[in-house]
């Protein structure tokens, strides 16, 4: 079972959420959020598998709650949402350790899909807004080319062929399609890649491979 908390100051977004995901068997909604600071303190006391996360809140915002959770002994995955497709604040979200993130218009399957996707470990990284927002923010506004070339230089070959494709989108699945290997060999690159660049998600990885210019 997949436990979710939403987070979100509007109650009926709140709502809504829990319609969708309430019905969905395999998961959870353990719990709901007015803001950061609540979303945190739930996540504190009680286990939580996904959070969907508002980005734009009162007292504690999505990026700054995004942080902390991920900065719990047992951190909870997150995704964040927003009505805009090129927020800088999303990208923000990201960097802080956000797995993914979804736009608030999307459809209820892609919702379901996402929480049971990032649940796994993988990042949702795949949609064509979510390459666009990284190209443009993180390209612009934080040039660490240096510092992630350095990062990449520890991969074996192999390894940065598995990042380039993370690093499009490309699920283990389709990684493993693509270079000829099996999924569980996949999944041993991203964590051996993970661990060689100090990063805590896929999509962090994914980040610092574009920083890096490593791939399209």
């Amino acid at each position: 079972m997949i436990r979710t908390l939403i987070v979100d100051d509007d109650a009926l977004v709140r709502l809504a959420l829990v319609d969708i995901l309430s019905d969905t068997p395999g998961i959870s909604v353990v719990g709901q959020a007015a803001d950061g600071l609540e979303a945190v303190d739930f996540a504190a006391q009680r286990h939580v598998d996904v959070v969907l996360m508002d980005v734009r809140m009162p007292r504690l915002d999505g990026i700054g709650a995004t942080s902390r959770l991920r900065a719990l002994p047992d951190p909870p995955q997150v995704i964040t949402m927003t009505t805009f497709d090129l927020d800088e604040y999303v990208y923000n979200a990201l960097a802080a350790g956000a797995a993914g993130f979804l736009l608030k218009d999307c459809e209820p399957a892609e919702i379901i899909r996402a929480v049971q996707v990032v649940a796994a470990g993988q990042g949702m990284l795949h949609p064509t807004a979510a390459r666009r927002l990284i190209d443009r923010y993180h390209r612009g506004v934080r040039p660490e080319s240096v510092a992630a070339r350095a990062r990449i230089d520890r991969l074996t070959p192999r390894e940065r062929d598995v990042l380039v494709l993370l690093a499009e989108g490309a699920a283990n699945a389709e990684i493993a399609g693509a270079l000829g290997m099996r999924e569980s060999t996949v999944k041993a690159h991203v964590s051996r890649i993970l661990a060689a660049l100090d990063v805590g998600n896929r999509v962090q990885a994914a980040l610092c491979a574009r920083d890096a210019g490593l791939g399209g």
